[in-house]
Formats: C-alpha cells, sequence, structure tokens
C-alpha cells in the first residue's frame, strides 16, 4: 500500500506541475479553493439560473466524524415524474478543488431538467487511494438511498467530471462489481452502480499514465478503470482535447478501445487545440454541455 501511496502522489504531483489551462482567467495562476494548487485554474462561474434550487450541505457519507457533502441542484418546476439524478465529479489531482468547482455544469443539468448532486469527496494527502473512489460510490448510493425524497429516479443514475473528476467518473462506470471499492460511507444495502457516464480528460490507465514516475503496475490497477472495463460497464461519453499537457490523450483512446472491444456504447470527441481543462473556458462551455445533456438524454431519458 505504501508504494501506491508514493506513486499516486508522484502523479498528483506531475497533474499539479502543470500551466493552468488557457481558457481561465489570469487569476488561475494564484491557486484555488481546496487543499493544495488545482491544476485546472480557476473554475468557470455563472449565475444560477432561475429555473434552479439548490440543497446545500446535505451529508452522503460519514466516516467516524469525519462527514462529506453534497449540493443538490433541482428543477424549481415539480416535475410529474421522477427525474434522472446526475453525479457531478470535480478534479484537482485529486488533492485539491470541493464541491463549488462544477457547480456551473450541475446548474446546466439541472436548467435541463434533470437532478445535480455536485460532490465533495476526500482529499490527498488527508485521505490515500481508494478513499476518493470509495466516496464518489457512497455518493451514488446515497443518491438511491434519498430518491423519493426528492423526486429521483433510483434506476437513472448517470455521473460525469473533468480531469481527476473524469477519472472517479470512470471508476463508477467501471468498476461496480468491485467489492473492495465500496468503503463504509453509508447506504450499504443500496448499489453503487451507475447507468451512464461522461468522463473529460480521464486518466484510464495509472500504471502506464505513470510509469515514468516508476508506478508499481499492480497496485495501480485497484485504481485504473481500464481493469474494470466488461460488458456490463455504463455507457460512456469521453471528451479530451488533443493538445492536453496534463493527461494524454492517448489515454481516454486507450479507454475507448477498452470499451468498444467489450461492447460497451461509447464515443471520444476530440476537443482540438484547447487546454487540459477546456470545461472552464466560456468558449467551449456550451458545446461540452450540449453533448453532455444529449447523451444522458439518450441513455436515461428525460
Amino acid at each position: 500500500m505504501m508504494n501506491l501511496i508514493f506513486t499516486t502522489a508522484l502523479l498528483v504531483g506531475a497533474m499539479a506541475a502543470q500551466e493552468p489551462p488557457s481558457g481561465a482567467t489570469g487569476a488561475a495562476k494564484k491557486g484555488s479553493a481546496g487543499k493544495g494548487k488545482n491544476p485546472e485554474g480557476v473554475p468557470l462561474r455563472r449565475q444560477l439560473p432561475a429555473s434552479v434550487k439548490v440543497e446545500r450541505d446535505l451529508v452522503y457519507a460519514r466516516y467516524g466524524d469525519r462527514e462529506v457533502k453534497l449540493d443538490l441542484y433541482l428543477p424549481k418546476q415539480p416535475a410529474a415524474a421522477k427525474i434522472p439524478c446526475i453525479v457531478v465529479i470535480h478534479g484537482g489531482g485529486w488533492r485539491s478543488g470541493d464541491k463549488t468547482r462544477f457547480a456551473a455544469q450541475a446548474a446546466y443539468l439541472a436548467d435541463q431538467g434533470f437532478a445535480a448532486a455536485c460532490i465533495g469527496y476526500r482529499l490527498l494527502p488527508e485521505v490515500t487511494f481508494p478513499a476518493p473512489i470509495v466516496d464518489c460510490k457512497a455518493a451514488v448510493r446515497w443518491v438511491r438511498a434519498n430518491a423519493k425524497k426528492h423526486g429521483l429516479d433510483p434506476d437513472r443514475i448517470g455521473a460525469t467530471g473533468g480531469s481527476a473528476g473524469g477519472h472517479l467518473t470512470a471508476m463508477l462506470a467501471t468498476s461496480h462489481q468491485e467489492k473492495k471499492l465500496e468503503g463504509e460511507g453509508g447506504h450499504a444495502s443500496f448499489s453503487s452502480r451507475i447507468q451512464a457516464a461522461v468522463a473529460m480528460a480521464t486518466p484510464a490507465d495509472l500504471a502506464r499514465l505513470g510509469e515514468r514516475a516508476g508506478f508499481d503496475s499492480k497496485l495501480a490497477a485497484l485504481v485504473s478503470p481500464v481493469t474494470y472495463v466488461d460488458r456490463q460497464t455504463a455507457p460512456m461519453l469521453l471528451l479530451h482535447s488533443d493538445t492536453d499537457r496534463t493527461v494524454p490523450y492517448a489515454q481516454s483512446e486507450l479507454l475507448l478501445r477498452k470499451l468498444q472491444e467489450n461492447g460497451v456504447p461509447a464515443e471520444l470527441v476530440k476537443i482540438p487545440n484547447a487546454p487540459h481543462a477546456f470545461w472552464n473556458g466560456e468558449q467551449w462551455f456550451g458545446d461540452v454541455m450540449t453533448r453532455t445533456t444529449q447523451f444522458f438524454r439518450t441513455h436515461l431519458g428525460r
């Protein structure tokens, strides 16, 4: 386990050392919310649509005295039927950022008629892997356990995220059969399986991604989405910049090949000449969210 901690720290350090995305504001170079420097720079901030309400700081997991929280974005207009819910996962090299970083994405989804659970999760070095994955699975279980209370459909749950959040999204899509990753965050009687995923700039094979840092491939396999792809993997939409200097585009190509080999509905969209965290840039946001919404409508309904 110590090798996994060490090699994961090397990878995180490499991600954090990258320059902030050119699509973000100049303030990105000064860091951002959460612990440590966020390799994604400053998140996109938008006014909350009038059609959306937010229930903030809902506790979805507990580990002793430690609480992990989410913000639930919902359409203000009551729906005639239960609605799908998207778990929204921020990036930041697994060691920075918080649940507000993908607020713009969550609000957009709620404006389109989805629910969006915008989650925080425990960060390195407070914890070590696989704790961030464990938290995301606990969030999915919380959605199912609380679906009736919030008007959600427990059989239609998706996930989306970017960079480290893309990795965690891909883990939700692929690793539902791995009991070692479920953890003890609560609602153990509910499934952590999701039905669709949109993952951006996704680390897919951590051993291959970090091989120059001396990754132990056996340990890295535990937290790599490619390890778990099978015919039961959730449909996936991958988006990735072809000029990404933080997570190589080849990582998404590798994941796409694994998905296709197993007959999983999947697509990879190349974002030309964009920064790593293209979702933070106004020039990409609209197209990204349109594609994301269309994908979830296709695979979850709404």
